[in-house]
């Protein structure tokens, strides 16, 4: 393990930024990912550690206008019990139930959950299917710096992202679902929780005169990284939810799932997974 030189908790953004302006300080917030990953030598701590866990303006969900906005170090715990939330995004506090422990999810972040980048992150499904981008911030030209990149566009490969190491993700948005939205989400694992998704698989999109529309479908743990299934999409898209849709989703799941064979599952399972999940889910539409 790297020594840690500089330890700095700083209360503002801009400070943040300009700690970060070289590329060369590890990030930490909850510690949930980055703590084992150390431990393990997986990764290893750079001289310089930025906690930002007190930055000003960097937490909290705000959801009363038709954009919702959640700071990146909100907690999985304040997703889970947030009353707009559950009214307005119920798939995302789904996933946040579903999200390891109750002590892991009091400390977990968003921004981190998204940031290690896992290919079976339990978060990001249900972003995807929420149309969510991420907002990334950086010091540059005397001024703090922001850009706005589509959720979907974000992960490159197992563990990493399009973020530059200058730059720190400061907020998750999306925009407020329509009243006729409809979102769903499983994960499997050994257990229901505290365990890595074996396969997890989210749902949404709006149903008018018996027909779907703007459907999204998002997959973990069956690709290098998360990803929308854009062939069960088009299955489902502008079609009514009856069996024959149903049948023709789940079995374009083979165009998009490719899974591989590790020590958790192997691809068969993965794949037999994913298409009892989507049969589920959009059954369970289908009789509500």
């Amino acid at each position: 393990m790297n020594e840690i030189e500089q330890y700095l908790a700083p209360r503002r953004l801009d400070e943040a930024l300009q700690a970060m302006a070289n590329g060369d300080a590890t990030v930490l917030c909850g510690g949930t990912d980055l703590a084992p990953q150390t431990e393990s030598g997986a990764r290893q701590y750079t001289a310089k550690l930025l906690n930002i866990r007190r930055i000003d303006g960097l937490g909290g969900i705000a959801a009363e206008t038709d954009q919702v906005r959640i700071g990146a170090v909100t907690t999985i715990s304040e997703i889970r019990c947030h009353p707009a939330l559950a009214e307005i995004a119920p798939v995302l506090v789904e996933a946040a139930e579903h999200f390891a422990s109750e002590q892991i999810r009091n400390a977990a972040s968003l921004g981190g959950n998204l940031c290690n980048a896992s290919p079976a992150g339990d978060m990001i499904p249900p972003l995807l299917v929420l149309g969510a981008s991420v907002e990334l911030a950086c010091w540059r030209g005397g001024a703090v710096q922001t850009r706005l990149i589509p959720l979907e566009r974000f992960f490159v490969s197992p563990g990493k992202t399009v973020k530059l190491p200058e730059e720190l993700l400061t907020a998750v948005v999306f925009d407020r679902p329509a009243a006729d939205f409809v979102g769903k989400f499983r994960k499997s694992g050994p257990r229901p929780a505290l365990e890595i998704s074996t396969v997890s698989l989210a749902l949404g999109a709006r149903i008018a005169d018996g027909l779907l529309s703007n459907v999204r479908v998002a997959m973990g743990s069956v690709a290098p990284t998360p990803l929308r299934a854009r062939h069960v999409e088009a299955a489902l898209e502008g079609k009514p939810l009856d069996a024959a849709s149903i049948a023709a989703a789940v079995a374009a799941t083979a165009e998009d799932a490719k899974p591989i064979d590790d020590v958790r599952a192997s691809a068969w399972y993965r794949s037999h997974l994913v298409r009892v999940f989507l049969e589920e889910v959009l059954n369970d539409v289908r009789g509500n």
